[in-house]
């Protein structure tokens, strides 16, 4: 079991899951070291946080390699017992893959798929100096299911997960202190599909705004539930984190019908937004 205690550094801690992460991990004796593009956001959560625990912000784009080693230089220089790390910036792109050009999937895999490498990569010296650590890095239920239309969005998060679970065996049959979590959420209700980018290719612009709607009439799960099951998954070194009855569902039927589920998938999602 993994205590929650020393520093946790984490990626897109400005809103969200990462927010909430922040806020439940300075509840129960966390010093934070908060990273995200929004160092306004970053400032105003360390006031709310407040002076009862030591709090670091770092404005990083974690698309920018320098920008990760900078943050875990700067976060372990601040937190020296620094010992949970959670790569958890995420963004969104709405398309098809003839709709999304080849610059735009780039971006999205520069920050879903290489933020969270660089993140490893950088933290992960300092960790194996611990009696005791662990990485949290945040796939999604579509890195275990590939929906239409999240062709680069699904390609990043089932990346996530399979360079997870791989350095998860290695840092095992190395008998590493550190842990290594994959977090896979549902519908989380954050701004992740109201921020998401759209597709050179897109001109239906109705689509977007039906696509947005439907997510967050979907989206069941709070940040702050996330938040807790991130942190019992953490405290229980659990591999893997399903949040949201919706991901447990589709993570069920993709070990039943692993080539043939989206058929049903469809067929459940039609009737949910049909309210039958």
């Amino acid at each position: 079991m993994t205590a929650i205690r020393g520093a946790a550094a984490i990626t897109g801690a400005a809103n969200g899951i990462g927010r909430a992460l922040a806020i439940e991990l300075g509840n129960r004796g966390c010093d934070l070291a908060l990273a995200d593009r929004d160092e306004a956001g970053l400032k105003t959560l360390a006031a709310e946080i407040g002076a009862a625990r030591k709090v670091s912000v770092h404005r990083v784009d974690v698309s920018a390699p320098g920008d990760i080693a900078e943050f875990a230089h700067n976060a372990i220089a601040a937190h020296p017992a620094l010992g949970i790390v959670i790569n958890n910036a995420g963004v969104a792109l709405m398309g098809t893959f003839e709709e999304i050009d080849q610059a735009q999937m780039e971006w999205l895999f520069d920050i879903n798929f290489w933020g969270v490498v660089h993140g490893t990569r950088a933290f992960l010296p300092h960790l194996k100096t611990q009696a005791e650590a662990h990485i949290v890095n945040v796939s999604s239920i579509f890195g275990i299911i590939a929906p239409p239309g999240q062709s680069a969005y699904a390609a990043a998060k089932f990346a996530v997960r399979g360079f997870s679970e791989s350095v998860r065996h290695e840092l095992a049959v190395a008998g590493s202190p550190v842990r290594l979590s994959v977090v896979h959420p549902g519908g989380v209700a954050t701004a992740i599909a109201r921020n998401s980018r759209t597709g050179a290719g897109v001109t239906d612009n109705a689509r977007r705004a039906q696509s947005i709607e439907r997510f967050e009439n979907a989206a069941k799960t709070t940040p702050k539930d996330a938040a807790l099951r991130i942190i019992k998954g953490i405290e229980n070194n659990q591999p893997r984190i399903l949040i949201g009855n919706d991901a447990r569902f589709m993570d069920l039927l993709q070990r039943f019908r692993p080539g043939t589920y989206w058929a049903p998938l469809q067929r459940k999602l039609e009737k949910m937004a049909k309210g039958t």
